[in-house]
């Protein structure tokens, strides 16, 4: 079996293939334990805004492929051209980078490390990790805390909700005349939430498919002396033309805020502008909506700009980042390598227990038929050198040219022979 990662992110694939293989953190479990049923020995999935990876041991890498192609009911030759394939040692070093920041949109950005080590909690829940992938996480895990702590790698951050509000100031300037609707109220929203809520906005609404959650959200914006609210998403159509600046974030895996509901908002607010943030993976709004006049629609793929700002420094941070990544990577592979040797180590020693049973056993039939102990203990001693010496001594006079040359300098290493 071999480490591979497979999968696909925001510099292969644009969101319009990203939104088809993501999966839906809620049916993960069910989703590993099927992949691992046939097509994988261990296996963790990554699936975030801007990638979608399967971290896996097997014996070929076309069988997690196929299986992702088989899940999301898509044609394999269509995605393939976006899907990369890391190895061993490859994947190794793009966990590593993945959960250091070093492969994200934003670079640095700390999101991605909790995303990953969520990821990693339900494939332990859904019993898909075994001893390979459970020492690469841990590893990960390790290296991603070191980079933070020796490096400035996350200083001076954009992250995807500051990149929102920024270009909210853009469109409408000072937006604290502006309704802010929050649909959904996962963690992004809640980072929405609270960069938002920072300007001072007129009022803030969390629309939510439970009550429950969106609520508590809203308290926590109330007690921040802002206005707020919350709502079902069912009642989004009678209240979507209120608001000025709408970011969405939801699990959903059809789209919530179709043409037609944005259509008649734009028609009741008699063409005043609507600025809308879409964060989903799957999307959240359909894509003609953004065709519409009086709408600014942006994608996580059209943050990228905004979030590149003040990139030199963390650039900087970067390089040392990659350092530590890669002297780690050294080490892990030689922890790789020692596993992969276990096999032939045991096989070797129990041949060798083999061969000492066999000649104890002539050995000790020689004493009880009266041998002199001493001579008993001659024949044992040769036999046993004689099994143990046999193989190499046999591979070396049959071998020629180079190749004889190389296994006597391999024999000499392997028994210390200085001669």
């Amino acid at each position: 079996m071999q480490l591979y990662v497979i999968g696909v992110n925001h510099t292969t694939a644009p969101i319009q293939i990203r939104e088809h293989v993501a999966f839906n953190n809620d049916l993960l479990g069910n989703a590993l334990r099927d992949l691992t049923l046939h097509d994988a020995s261990e296996a963790a999935i990554l699936s975030t805004c801007n990638r979608t990876e399967l971290y896996c041991s097997t014996d070929n890498p076309q069988k997690p492929l196929a299986w992702l192609s088989r899940h999301h009911q898509l044609d394999q030759d269509a995605i393939a051209p976006y899907i990369y394939t890391l190895p061993d040692g490859d994947a190794v070093k793009h966990a590593f980078r993945v959960a250091s920041g070093l492969d994200s949109m934003v670079l640095g950005e700390p999101q991605i490390l909790g995303q990953f080590k969520q990821s990693v909690k339900i494939a332990q829940e859904a019993g898909t990790l075994g001893t390979l992938l459970h020492k690469l996480f841990q590893r990960t895990f390790e290296v991603a805390k070191e980079v933070r702590t020796n490096t400035d790698i996350g200083a001076n951050s954009i992250s995807m909700a500051a990149a929102a509000v920024k270009l909210a100031q853009r469109i409408f300037g000072d937006i604290s005349a502006q309704k802010v609707l929050f649909i959904g109220a996962g963690e992004m929203i809640e980072l929405c939430a609270d960069h938002f809520s920072a300007q001072k906005p007129k009022a803030i609404t969390i629309a939510n498919r439970t009550l429950e959650r969106g609520a508590a959200l809203a308290n926590k914006m109330q007690s921040l002396d802002i206005q707020s609210h919350a709502i079902l998403l069912q009642d989004l159509p009678t209240h979507f033309a209120e608001y000025d600046i709408i970011i969405t974030c939801t699990a959903s895996q059809l789209p919530i805020v179709g043409l037609g509901m944005v259509e008649r908002a734009i028609k009741t607010r008699r063409h005043r502008p609507i600025f809308m943030v879409d964060l989903g993976v799957p999307r959240d709004v359909e894509q003609e909506v953004a065709e519409l006049d009086d709408v600014f629609l942006y994608t996580v793929d059209d943050l990228s700009l905004v979030v590149q700002e003040g990139i030199g420094n963390r650039q900087q941070a970067a390089v040392s980042a990659e350092i530590i990544v890669e002297n780690r990577v050294d080490s892990f592979m030689q922890w790789f390598k020692k596993r992969n040797t276990v096999p032939t180590i045991k096989a070797l020693r129990d041949q060798a227990e083999t061969m000492r049973k066999s000649e104890l056993e002539k050995a000790l039939k020689l004493h009880q038929k009266g041998e002199n102990i001493e001579k008993v203990l001659e024949i044992l001693s040769n036999g046993l050198m004689n099994k143990f010496l046999h193989a190499p001594s046999h591979m070396l006079n049959q071998s020629h040219g180079e190749t004889h040359a190389q296994l006597e300098q391999l024999i000499k290493q392997m028994y210390q022979i200085k001669n």
